[in-house]
């Protein structure tokens, strides 16, 4: 039974879903995002044993970041916060595998084999190193990419990523809510991907790895090199606030920063605030 209150869990963990539009708390709204500015270059690229969506923005600007969503969702999710970054920073979306237009094949999903994806599509597209912006998983794919390739990760940003699963709330989830989540998830990916009546086969994917990962050590989040800032909403639904304070300790050039009147969803609900907090990390100057 316990397993299958973290797969619920986790299916509401991911940035929009079960949030009503009808409560008033800005942590309990979700707003839509808006649709992607014209990107410069965007294609699929083979990575591994997939083919990956990308796409860049102000494909000659300085200081690559590169955008990672959480699970379910695609890069559209990055709506408000592209045409902000872009002004400043070249920007590179992507969709992790089998979500929105990439591709999934039978190979079971790992946190190490996504952030393979990343480093491939990297090398693809000949960007020598990059500084990480990662929502949810996102965030965890960005913990692995600074542990194990730092030369690769200029800065790394996280919202709402946890490390470990003993950083879970062990309250019960909202079924109903979970329900209308995964029915708008189910549209999004019906429009977006070229095999798009497999949802239910991401959704097993998915599950299976959440009934496992992510499972970082202390000791991994110990070899980040590169300055982080880990932050979190104050109405932040799914994961402990001790566990990012517990986090932030454990890396060596880590700052935590708690925003506030937003929940897991925070990109969306306060895409001004959240701009603001990624962009003062890009602009220092910490070694």
């Amino acid at each position: 039974m316990k397993s299958i209150w973290i797969i619920l869990i986790m299916l509401l963990l991911i940035p929009g879903y079960g949030v009503s539009q009808q409560a008033t708390p800005l942590w309990q709204t979700l707003p839509v995002e808006p649709t992607m500015p014209a990107a410069n270059q965007s294609g699929l690229a083979p990575v591994n044993d997939i083919k990956m969506y990308y796409a860049i923005f102000n494909k000659y600007g300085k200081d690559p970041v590169i955008l990672l969503h959480g699970g379910f969702v695609s890069s559209d999710v990055w709506g408000f916060e592209v045409p902000l970054l872009m002004k400043t920073h070249q920007v590179i979306i992507v969709d992790s595998r089998g979500h929105g237009r990439s591709t999934m094949t039978d190979q079971p999903f790992s946190y190490s084999l996504m952030s393979s994806d990343v480093l491939l599509l990297m090398d693809f597209l000949q960007i020598k190193n990059a500084s990480i912006v990662g929502w949810s998983d996102g965030g965890i794919i960005g913990y692995l990419l600074a542990i194990y390739h730092p030369e690769r990760v200029n800065k790394l940003f996280t919202f709402g990523a946890n490390y470990n699963s003993s950083g879970y709330n062990s309250a019960p989830s909202d079924t109903s809510t979970a329900a209308r989540f995964m029915e708008r998830a189910a549209t999004n990916y019906r429009r977006l991907s070229s095999t798009p009546d497999n949802f239910s086969g991401l959704k097993k994917a998915l599950s299976k790895l959440y009934g496992t990962e992510p499972n970082l050590t202390a000791a991994e989040l110990g070899m980040i090199k590169a300055p982080a800032v880990i932050t979190f909403g104050e109405y932040e639904q799914f994961i402990k606030r001790d566990h990012f304070k517990k986090m932030v300790k454990l890396i060596p050039n880590a700052r935590l920063v708690m925003l506030p009147n937003i929940g897991h969803g925070g990109p969306l609900q306060d895409p001004i605030r959240f701009h603001g907090a990624v962009m003062k990390l890009l602009d220092e100057n910490r070694l």
